[in-house]
């Protein structure tokens, strides 16, 4: 017997509602008028598969999120020859897609057999390659390039849909503990480089303790991309077009996607949004790379309240989902001690392989040979026995901050850029023979620096 909510608005309800009470194995327990209903009925332990339409107020991102976690089947529908209706439903990571007009037995079966209901003609299988992004994955579209306006634009092409399941972009956690390790640094410059080498990169700042990256490349940062997207990917309108839109190309295959100016914004990113704007970014770029938090904390006062925003999951949520955390420890004893606890703490959340860096590397701070002693001591402390360094170089950094630019631009002879870019031949293996060679760049809308 299955069990269903309905939370359908007044257009829909009496119709979709009639063609499910006939049903012998089908039983409406529950017709909801609104979501704060629907929520509190399936937390109460109503129902094992919700109908939902389109146009219901207040239907989002969250919204389905919340009854998945309480194991609900969530079936959406939309109005006939609604392309758009359709896509919010698939974007909202619904379970089944259909029409308003569909045949009771289409619906019946779409409530009844999860397992095969993305089989039955008329239901849409929102998970298949090519409607995960939107209109931009149709066959004869593919996303705009480098040399695209700002790569907000479509074209159409004849060599097929765009980047599928297959092709999609691995996701690089930058994290590090609390201190200033320089996360953002290597962030910033990995991405520069990877991008040097023809390979196309999403920079996302995505720590909401002091998210820096704007303010590194000398970019307005009024209006966070970072808020846009997670937005847009809550009410189930962010595809590669509207990613593209608020993460803008600031060098050649660079596209950033700007931070939180103040601290207190951090309930603006939501888990389920962060993470549809990271699966989003995959196809948009080969490689996401995500300027992350430090903190691992799990919010334990607010863990009874499963629906209550959390101040450190932007930085769980980009760990669990990346493919490799490039973990960054300073190289004084302080920095070490918090690295060697760090990456303790660190193997205690989901999230991807770590490669533990070790950033402003000098002698002055642990001695003669520093790199010998560092790697000792994580040795025998954190068991690490493959640690990748990195110089200091004031000089590089510093400079580079002052003109709002990249180490890569600002320095490509650099020291900083010979560590990140032997870093960016271990993370990208296949651009390792290629020479680095100093790229010709264009450089958009960037503010003035003070000091400059």
């Amino acid at each position: 017997m299955t069990s269903v909510v309905t939370a359908l608005s007044h257009r829909w309800e009496a119709t979709v509602g009639a063609a499910l009470e006939p049903l012998a194995d089908v039983t409406v327990v529950r017709r909801c008028a609104d979501v704060p209903e629907l929520v509190s009925v399936t937390a109460a332990g109503l129902g094992t598969c919700a109908v939902v339409s389109a146009d219901l107020r207040g239907l989002d991102l969250g919204v389905v999120e919340s009854l998945h976690a309480r194991g609900i089947w969530v079936v959406g529908l939309h109005e006939p020859d609604q392309e758009a209706d359709e896509r919010r439903l698939r974007q909202l990571g619904v379970d089944a897609v259909l029409a308003t007009d569909a045949t009771g037995p289409v619906l019946a079966a779409a409530v009844r057999d999860r397992s095969t209901a993305a089989a039955i003609p008329g239901v849409t299988d929102p998970a298949a390659p090519s409607q995960v992004v939107g209109p931009d994955a149709r066959p004869g579209w593919r996303p705009a390039g480098p040399s695209d306006a700002a790569g907000a634009a479509m074209a159409p092409s004849s060599s097929g849909p765009g980047i599928d399941a297959a092709e999609a972009g691995r996701v690089l956690a930058v994290w590090g503990p609390h201190g200033s390790s320089g996360r953002t640094t290597i962030a910033v410059t990995l991405g520069a480089e990877l991008a040097a080498r023809g390979h196309s990169v999403l920079l996302v700042d995505a720590d909401t303790y002091g998210g820096c990256i704007a303010q590194v490349l000398g970019l307005l940062d009024e209006a966070p991309g970072i808020a846009a997207a997670c937005r847009a990917a809550e009410h189930g309108d962010l595809d590669l077009v509207a990613l593209a839109r608020v993460a803008p190309e600031v060098t050649t295959r660079l596209r950033v996607l700007t931070g939180l100016p103040r601290p207190d914004r951090w309930p603006e990113i939501r888990s389920a949004a962060l993470e549809r704007v990271l699966t989003v970014g995959r196809s948009l770029a080969e490689y996401v790379i995500v300027d992350c938090g430090f903190c691992l904390e799990e919010d334990e006062e607010l863990s009874y309240d499963t629906q209550a925003p959390r101040r450190n999951e932007a930085t769980l949520t980009s760990l669990s989902v990346s493919d490799e955390v490039l973990a960054v420890g300073g190289a004084d004893p302080v920095a070490l001690q918090r690295f060697v606890r760090g990456m303790q703490e660190l193997g205690t959340v989901p999230s991807g392989a770590p490669r533990p860096i070790i950033n402003r590397v000098r002698a002055s701070a642990v001695g003669a040979d520093p790199r010998s002693r560092i790697s000792a001591s994580l040795e025998r402390f954190a068991g690490l026995g493959s640690v990748q360094f990195v110089p200091d170089d004031p000089a590089a950094a510093d400079g580079a901050l002052l003109a709002g630019r990249t180490v890569v631009e600002h320095a490509p002879d650099s020291a900083l850029r010979q560590a990140v870019s032997e870093l960016a031949c271990s993370v990208a293996p296949s651009t390792a023979r290629r020479p680095a060679r100093r790229p010709m760049w264009r450089v958009r809308g960037r503010a003035p620096v003070l000091g400059a």
